[in-house]
Order: C-alpha cells, then sequence, then structure tokens
C-alpha cells in the first residue's frame, strides 16, 4: 500500500481537487484506491455524496491519528489523503503516514511564502526516515503563458524538493487538458513510488 499526502497548510491551493481527481485517475489505471479526508470542512466527503454513482471509496479521518488508523484500514494499492490548511497536528500526523508528499501552490509570491512551515516538517520526515519518504510541489492552477507560470518552478527549488512536470490546469470536461494533467500527475507519482 502506497500513501500520498496531499498537503499545503494554506486553503485554497488546490488540495481537495487534486487529491479527489488523482485518487480517480490511480482508480481509473486499475488500483484500488481509498480517499481519506483529513479536512473537518469535509470537502471531499461532500464531493463523494454528491454522486450517486459514486465509484470511490471516500473516508474522514480529521483527527490527529491518521498515521495510526491507516494501519487498520483493508489493504489498498493507495491511499490519497486530502489535507487540511492549518492544521499542524492533523498535517504531521499525514506525513508520519506517507510514503509521498504532494505539496500543490498556486503560482503567487504569498502561495509560495506559505508552503515553508510544512517544507520544514516534510525535511525532518525525511531525514527521520533516512530519505524514504519523498516529496515534491505540484503547480496548481496554472495559467499557460504567463510569467509568474514559469518562474514557480524557480522559486519553489528554493525549497530543496523537487517540483514535478505536471502542471494543473481546472477544467471540468473528462477529455480536456486539464483531465490528461491528472494521469500525467498520477503516473509521474507512480514512476517516483516504483
Amino acid at each position: 500500500m502506497k500513501v500520498i499526502a496531499v498537503l499545503n497548510q494554506k486553503g485554497g491551493s488546490g488540495k481537495t481537487t487534486i487529491a479527489t481527481h488523482l485518487a480517480r485517475a490511480l482508480q481509473l489505471d486499475g488500483a484500488d484506491v481509498l480517499l481519506v479526508d483529513s479536512d473537518p470542512q469535509g470537502s471531499a466527503r461532500d464531493w463523494a455524496a454528491v454522486r450517486e454513482d459514486q465509484p470511490l471509496t471516500v473516508v474522514g479521518i480529521d483527527r490527529p491519528t491518521i498515521d495510526r488508523d491507516l494501519k487498520n484500514v483493508a489493504r489498498k494499492d493507495f491511499v490519497v489523503i486530502d489535507g487540511a490548511p492549518q492544521a499542524a497536528d492533523l498535517a504531521v500526523s499525514a506525513i508520519k503516514a506517507a510514503d509521498f508528499i504532494l505539496i500543490p501552490v498556486q503560482p503567487s509570491p504569498y502561495d509560495i511564502w506559505a508552503t515553508a512551515d510544512l517544507v520544514e516538517l516534510v525535511k525532518q520526515r525525511i531525514e527521520l526516515t533516512d530519505g524514504r519518504l519523498q516529496a515534491a510541489f505540484v503547480v496548481s492552477r496554472a495559467i499557460k503563458g504567463t510569467r509568474i507560470g514559469g518562474e514557480i518552478t524557480e522559486a519553489l527549488i528554493g525549497y530543496g524538493l523537487p517540483v514535478l512536470d505536471s502542471r494543473i490546469i481546472l477544467e471540468a470536461e473528462p477529455d480536456s487538458d486539464a483531465a490528461d494533467e491528472i494521469r500525467a500527475l498520477a503516473n509521474e507519482i507512480k514512476q517516483k513510488l516504483l
């Protein structure tokens, strides 16, 4: 079982959108997937509740026991954790549970600066696990062809974690560029976990 935690302590970074779509992309690729909503607001659970034909299992664990609770979950190929904003204890628990931390960042200076505390927590855990934990940034809500869209990678590299090549541009159509981008993101993460 591989655990991917989508974390950023800043609200509005695209965590839930990325976590739900990443979990679904992994499932559509044939994997057995569980989506864990660790946000007390419950947006991923709400997302699941509005679909009568919801093919993805979504559970809520909004207590700082994620790392312990996942040990009692039936084995899945992947668990994707939708992280809570501004909840250090939940973030630490998700980091402990994870094999891979995905940090979505929007292309804005504030969003880049807001990741500093989370990056420090992740780096500490990487050191404690002798590098077994992997982490990377993904640019969320990118706007093609803008200067800041190109500069964000340079700024994020300064934090010492890789920046994935995949970019997330929000659209709703299953055959859209956005759907292809989520599938590319899922494949890029799977390659890193192999």
